[in-house]
């Protein structure tokens, strides 16, 4: 079992949210978060039976906050707050997403700020160890106020509400998962619908998830670029650490020294070293290679340091503080995560954009230095691999179009109380895509590159790309009359997914993550 994730007053880290949402880690609340929250909790039931009126506590919700709302009918309230806020539409999103949301959002509950029950948040953290995953749905988010439509499903799930996933791909009711589980229905009291709710846990989980995956693409697209380097008779000089030095982003040094070493021992680059060489210089796909994958992973980095601050932030609104003292605030505009989250996608992009270009190179016989056209066993009557270059093409495509900002985007709400908004959530969900997006282009050039690789014996690659080849080949046969290429082209993306690829790279690159 993982270790359990213990949730107090110490900030998540990153591998702690990737373990809950990936890998079913258990979580637990600290005795002393238990204590926080009774404490706290005291507080906001002495504002419930004071005279004057508390947002969020003793008031409607929203632009509706200048009605008072008398005690018999608060339970109410908190129950129409989240049936009414449910209110999402589109295709369920991934578990993994919805197990990053609560965990999160768990978190901030933990840390006091909120005022809502031990027992409310203690029943959210069984739901998460029971495998309980509300159906969450795509659209219902403006990333402002909270991910609120996305939020109030995991609430009214807890509330015995709505469908869930408890195992099994198809949804049933919440109320007989959570009986199942020995988990009763949470009956919320003051203060705690809007607790629920009021935060960028969905937003921010899809960035934690999107840079994990992102940290081992780029990994991998330093590595597919040397192979494309070895198989278009490159060189290898434009990586060297000198060079690399004269221009110090930490990002690009990291990459130049990935594809310079995956390089290291080619018999391939080796065989055009020398003075009867007559290629001044490679085309910019080839030499700028750790220029453009070494400022998205300097882009990551800044992405991972605001996601670092956003798991040690408490966000809801009204929070309440050490005093007791319960204070509106802005702390749930999504603008911090949303920008990355674009930024990331700038980023996807042009990797993707720029491994398409390395692709294209390898199939044009006026370019390709020798290989057959399109990599085909028989040009003409094979096609080779031309049209995993046309998929390629059009995901690239669509990954320009992904990387326009949701972010600059805002559409006013609730009545104009809720005017700017951030729309990190959508950032978030096209970043997904993206992601996705980048796997496949990458797992084309991987696919070809290797294809070219064989073409060039007896001249042998590198230990490093011949070990990347060589797992390939495992899953996808070696060079020969045309075949049916899509199934080829997902047995490389699983190979990507499953980690082989990366774990491969890190046998042979000491550097590798």
């Amino acid at each position: 079992m993982p270790d359990t994730v213990l949730l107090g007053t110490d900030p998540l880290r990153r591998d702690q949210v990737i373990g809950v949402a990936r890998g079913a880690a258990p979580v637990a609340l600290t005795g002393a978060a238990i204590e926080r929250l009774a404490g706290t909790r005291k507080h906001i039931e002495a504002l419930a039976e004071a005279s004057a009126p508390t947002y969020g506590v003793s008031t409607g919700f929203g632009a509706l906050a200048v009605r008072h709302i008398p005690p018999d009918l608060r339970t109410a309230l908190q129950r129409s707050l989240i049936r009414s806020h449910a209110a999402g539409a589109g295709r369920p999103v991934e578990p993994e997403v919805v197990r990053a949301l609560m965990l999160l959002r768990l978190r901030t509950l933990a840390s006091g700020h909120t005022g809502v029950r031990p027992k409310t948040a203690q029943a959210l953290a069984a739901m998460l160890n029971a495998g309980i995953v509300p159906v969450v749905h795509e659209y219902g988010s403006l990333g402002c106020s909270g991910d609120l439509a996305p939020l109030a499903a995991v609430a009214l799930a807890l509330m015995g509400e709505g469908e869930v996933y408890d195992g099994s791909d198809t949804p049933v009711p919440a109320a007989r998962a959570l009986e199942r589980a020995g988990i009763e229905p949470v009956v919320l009291a003051e203060k705690e619908g809007l607790a629920l709710t009021n935060g960028t846990d969905g937003m921010l989980g899809m960035l934690v998830l999107a840079a994990r995956d992102l940290h081992d693409l780029l990994d991998l697209a330093d590595i597919t670029a040397a192979m494309t380097v070895e198989a278009l008779l490159g060189t290898d000089r434009p990586f060297a650490a000198d060079l690399q030095a004269l221009r110090p982003h930490p990002g690009q040094a990291v990459s130049a020294g990935r594809i310079h070493s995956a390089l290291a021992g080619s018999e391939i680059v080796a065989s055009h070293r020398g003075p009867d060489c007559t290629r001044v210089q490679d085309a910019y796909s080839l030499r700028c290679a750790p220029q453009v994958h070494g400022a998205a992973r300097d882009t990551l980095t800044h992405a991972e340091l605001v996601a670092d601050r956003e798991l040690a932030a408490a966000v809801d609104n009204p929070v309440v503080l050490a005093d007791g003292r319960v204070e509106s605030n802005g702390n749930f505009h999504g603008a911090p995560v949303a920008y990355v989250l674009d930024f990331l996608a700038i980023g996807v992009a042009d990797v993707a954009s720029i491994a398409e270009r390395r692709t294209d190179r390898m199939l044009d016989i006026a370019r390709s230095h020798g290989l057959p056209a399109f990599l085909a066993h028989d040009p003409g009557v094979d096609s080779g691999h031309m049209i995993a270059q046309y998929t390629q093409a059009a995901i690239v495509s669509e990954l320009k179009r992904l990387a326009a900002p949701a972010s600059v985007d805002s559409i006013p709400s609730s009545a104009m109380q809720e005017d700017h908004v951030s729309m990190g959530w959508s950032a978030a969900r096209k970043l997904r895509t993206a992601v996705d997006g980048l796997t496949t282009v990458l797992a084309i050039e991987l696919l070809t590159a290797a294809r070219a690789l064989d073409l060039r014996a007896p001249l042998r690659p590198a230990p490093v790309t011949a070990a990347v080849r060589d797992l390939l080949r495992t899953r996808v046969d070696g060079p020969g009359p045309d075949r049916h290429l899509a199934p080829e082209i997902a047995a490389t993306e699983d190979l990507i997914r499953s980690g082989a690829v990366r774990n491969v790279i890190a046998e042979h690159l000491e550097d590798a993550r």
